[in-house]
């Protein structure tokens, strides 16, 4: 393993997360960031990174994932789960994504309706409930406003399998 080339211990590994023995002087940091980028891989290492890190994994989650409807908004959830205020977290995610965590939320829903039209097993209504939109008009119009195009023109331009 790379980490155990530059003579650092390796105390746990879990997907996302590596814990090493001792400190990482800012030249093992470099050459990590280095080892990590040939394999496609990133080093997150400062606090705020980390948390971006956590309300993406929070919101996927939920977009994939949830098939319940939330009981709370979105903001109280999303701040119940990172025990941080969402005025916060929302400071800092649009400070290091540079755009909101509304607008990285719709994108990501959008991606997810693209899939679940393309597998053609859900009707939109279904899909429309399935990821929580108040109707279809309403997924339709955000469907628009971020492809440019309807979805039903998505769906009439998708190739055909036999």
């Amino acid at each position: 393993m790379e980490l155990e080339k530059l003579g650092l211990q390796c105390i746990s590994i879990e997907l996302g997360r590596i814990e090493v023995l001792g400190s990482i002087s800012t030249e093992n940091r470099l050459k990590i960031k280095a080892a990590f980028l040939t394999f496609g891989l990133e080093l997150i290492d400062t606090k705020k990174e980390i948390l971006v890190e956590k309300i993406k994994h929070v919101i996927i989650d939920m977009i994939y994932h949830a098939d319940d409807r939330l009981k709370i908004n979105f903001s109280n959830y999303l701040s119940e789960k990172l025990n941080y205020d969402y005025t916060y977290l929302s400071n800092i995610f649009s400070e290091e994504e540079g755009i909101t965590i509304e607008y990285f939320t719709i994108i990501h829903r959008i991606e997810r309706v693209k899939a679940l039209i393309a597998y053609n097993e859900l009707t939109l209504t279904e899909i429309s409930w399935k990821l929580h939109y108040s109707s279809v008009a309403h997924l339709s119009a955000q469907f628009k406003k971020i492809t440019g195009v309807t979805p039903s023109y998505f769906k009439a331009r998708l190739p055909i399998c036999a």
